[in-house]
């Protein structure tokens, strides 16, 4: 199953808050990115069926190895052009908006390429 941008956002919005919390569950996602309860729902269950995320017999959602493959590359996509956009002089509350819909079309070929290139500008 080929993930959208939307699916991307929700496996990132995992990474992110299970770094943060012992346990993810749906209402956390909710809480997160300040969508409705079903969306939530919704999503879950297309993550589920593309066996990027399993839920835990006490309701908390764990990415697999896939989801969270999948969510590593776009968390360090967002992360490295951020803050790249923010060397640059671009605004915080912009550079991170522009690197959301950034980091999910970028190709990987391009993104190794500036990756490559803002290393070794800051080194």
């Amino acid at each position: 199953m080929a993930l959208q941008e939307s699916g991307e956002m929700y496996l990132e919005t995992i990474l992110i808050l299970s770094e943060k919390k012992e346990k993810v569950h749906a209402v956390d996602i909710s809480e997160y990115m300040g969508y409705s309860k079903p969306s939530v729902s919704r999503a879950v269950g297309l993550l589920l069926n593309g066996e990027y995320i399993r839920i835990e017999q006490d309701g908390s959602i764990v990415l697999t190895d896939s989801g969270r493959e999948v969510a590593e590359t776009i968390y360090e996509r967002h992360q490295l052009i951020t803050k790249y956009l923010m060397r640059i002089g671009v605004p915080e509350a912009i550079a991170v908006d522009d690197a959301c819909k950034i980091e999910h079309v970028i190709s990987p070929e391009s993104f190794d390429a500036l990756k490559t290139h803002i290393l070794n500008m800051i080194s």
